[in-house]
């Protein structure tokens, strides 16, 4: 979906120009990341997401929140489920905003109004831990469910925890297990982690092995320190280059225990 070329033109000519004569210094593109900055100014609604993006975090130019926030605005008037679901993740994180989680909220909704399944993963987890509104673990359920089905790998491995736990849904850890095995087929290092952590306790351990060789160089502190104390148990000896790649890692990563992943 993408506005027409004239109209697109004519509305936002002016405004890209008053634009980039502010705009900061920065590298020559690569042609992949060119292609999608003017495909953006035509109006092309997957590009403006992710030249946003671009603007928020590139190593060719500095960081620019405030400017990669009127992309997604672009987008999200034209009804692109992504560019709200951005426009949430600005909102969550203080992104070139001030922090506003209600507003977070209304954005994720939105998104998952419009079929985007990272903005019914997004509300899923504000729902869950009641920020910026009431905890509601039934509501959460129904949009991990949602996403889940929808092939989300990161809603997968959350509605695996919710059955192995029992949150709200009749207990079932072969399903549970089940649905770990989908999210780390999907790519999760979360799900890949708790679908070697279950094949370790059932004694597949070079299994188990492989999938936390695939979690390993995506995953966050709270992972690795998790994925560590599995290690440790079995003994380094297991897998001592995993076992050390896993060490190095630990050492350059900060400490953190939350889901705050900077997927989208």
């Amino acid at each position: 979906m993408r506005l027409g070329y004239p109209v697109a033109k004519t509305v936002l000519s002016k405004l890209f120009q008053k634009r980039e004569k502010t705009a900061p210094v920065r590298l020559p593109l690569p042609d992949s990341i060119e292609v999608i900055r003017q495909k953006a100014r035509l109006g092309y609604h997957l590009e403006q997401v992710l030249w946003g993006k671009t603007l928020l975090d590139s190593i060719y130019m500095p960081s620019d929140p405030q400017q990669a926030i009127i992309w997604f605005t672009m987008a999200a008037k034209a009804g692109y489920g992504p560019a709200h679901n951005m426009l949430g993740r600005c909102a969550h994180f203080g992104w070139g905003c001030d922090k506003n989680l209600q507003k977070a909220a209304q954005h994720y909704e939105m998104a998952a109004t419009l079929g985007d399944e990272w903005g019914r993963y997004n509300l899923g987890i504000l729902t869950m831990r009641g920020i910026g509104m009431p905890q509601n673990l039934e509501q959460a359920l129904t949009l991990f469910q949602t996403a889940a089905q929808n092939g989300h790998a990161k809603s997968m491995n959350i509605l695996a925890r919710f059955l192995e736990e029992g949150w709200e849904i009749p207990q079932d850890r072969q399903a549970a297990l089940g649905w770990y095995k989908r999210s780390a087929e999907g790519g999760d290092y979360r799900g890949q982690h708790n679908y070697a952590t279950a094949l370790a306790e059932a004694g597949h351990t070079e299994e188990a092995l492989k999938w936390w060789g695939q979690a390993l160089p995506n995953a966050t502190s709270d992972i690795l320190l998790a994925m560590n104390k599995s290690l440790t148990k079995l003994g380094p000896d297991a897998a001592p280059d995993l076992y050390a790649a896993l060490q190095e890692r630990l050492k350059t990563l900060p400490l953190q225990t939350t889901e705050t992943d900077p997927e989208t």
